[in-house]
């Protein structure tokens, strides 16, 4: 009897299939062929037919060239983190893809000359926030901490304040970033109460600038106080806030928020935030604030090593200028329209409850804040089978049921939401 091996299809043979020739065309030879190599060793095990090779490649194909995955967000947090934080509006994809060929980022088509990289995004920004002076983007908010202290206070002393000396996450720390640029912390006041005159008495001809951080992924209750950006701007040194979400205006339902306009109208001189928070764009690190101040940046050589890319300046201009991002229209939802939607997927769907919820901001946002919200109740082993599903949706485990919050589920992926749960149930 012959060795069954010997009928495993030869490499080229597989690879002029036309659906694996195809394949090549879109996600090329070194993908394809290492997947053919995969199926072509499970039918040396024995576990495939050598008939079958050709399709089983075929089907173990990725639909892209890249590994990420989309992924339904039914956690009920607005802003994940570990899935992305902020989706982009369909205005910032269509965005990225005519900014992914041959674009005029850094060029005039009228003067045939060179152009300020950005100019696009940098007005959008800049008309947002008119308090500001002047606008910079860099890749993140960490960035636009490091370049500021590189800037403004290097080798010289940051004053601010012990309760806001801030962990973010996977251990990220703010003094350490600032200490990392050769400044020195001017730690004041204690982890619960900082009084005015504790920053007055710190502040010296060494004082690079006064920093104030938004403790923004947790609260301090009780016997606590703190200086407000108003107080602290009757002081000398130049102050920095670091307001971290990326909130340009004040919005209804953070009402303890900081803002960019506002902190800026009470007199900070910078301001620093996130792209990809509650803006709801990409990452990025957004610079606003004293014109002086933001040329002084945008004139040190680290600005070079910390700048963003075409594809990150079209997102955040057609986020900041275009349709309400997918952050906004989660936090503005509407909770009866929620509940609504959450009966109609119940009634079609065996073993599913509607019920309602409470969402959070996520993105290390308004931890005090609870957004009421609906979703559906199903059986705990569904949390495992929908999150390893096609496509995968994430929720979460509460009181021993998976709980699929609908206020970070957009009405568009209800479809897709009701055949990944039918998919588990057959």
């Amino acid at each position: 009897m012959s060795d069954p091996r010997r009928r495993v299809p030869r490499t080229d043979a597989l690879l002029a299939d036309p659906r694996l020739a195809d394949a090549q065309r879109l996600l090329g030879r070194a993908l394809v062929k290492s997947v053919v190599a995969q199926v072509q060793q499970r039918a040396r095990a024995g576990e495939v037919e050598p008939e079958q090779v050709a399709d089983q490649a075929v089907a173990a194909l990725p639909a892209t060239a890249a590994s990420l995955r989309p992924v339904i967000n039914a956690t009920g947090v607005v802003v994940h983190t570990n899935l992305g934080r902020a989706p982009l509006s369909q205005a910032a994809v269509d965005a990225m893809v005519t900014a992914s060929g041959t674009t005029d980022v850094e060029f005039d088509l009228a003067t045939g000359r060179r152009a300020r990289r950005g100019r696009g995004a940098l007005g959008a920004l800049a008309r947002a926030v008119p308090a500001a002076g002047a606008v910079h983007v860099v890749n993140n908010n960490a960035a636009a901490l490091l370049l500021t202290a590189l800037t403004l206070a290097g080798g010289r002393e940051i004053v601010l304040s012990r309760g806001e000396l801030i962990e973010i996450g996977d251990g990220f720390r703010i003094p350490e970033l600032l200490a990392s640029t050769g400044a020195r912390l001017r730690e004041v006041g204690t982890t619960n109460r900082t009084s005015l005159r504790d920053y007055a008495e710190a502040i010296g001809p060494d004082t690079g600038f006064v920093l104030k951080v938004h403790p923004s992924n947790f609260c301090v209750t009780g016997f606590t106080s703190a200086v407000s950006v108003a107080e602290l701007a009757q002081l000398d040194p130049p102050l920095v806030v670091d307001i971290g979400s990326g909130l340009l205006a004040p919005h209804p339902v953070l009402p303890n928020e900081p803002d960019a306009t506002t902190t800026l109208r009470d007199g900070a001189n910078l301001v620093t935030a996130s792209g990809d928070k509650l803006l709801g764009g990409p990452q990025a690190g957004l610079l606003l604030g004293d014109a002086e101040l933001i040329e002084r940046l945008r004139r040190h050589p680290a600005a070079r090593a910390l700048r963003v890319d075409k594809l990150t300046l079209a997102a955040l201009e057609a986020t900041v200028a275009g349709p309400p991002p997918p952050v906004a229209q989660a936090l503005d939802a509407d909770v009866a329209q929620l509940r609504g939607r959450a009966e109609r997927l119940a009634a079609r769907l065996p073993g599913a409850e509607a019920v309602d919820c409470v969402a959070a901001v996520g993105g290390g946002g308004a931890p005090e804040v609870r957004l009421p919200s609906a979703g559906l109740s199903l059986p705990e082993p569904y949390s495992v089978k929908l999150r390893t599903g096609s496509p995968p949706v994430v929720g979460r485990v509460e009181r021993g049921r998976c709980l699929l919050d609908l206020r970070t589920v957009a009405p568009e992926e209800d479809e897709l939401l009701a055949a990944a749960v039918l998919a588990c149930s057959s």
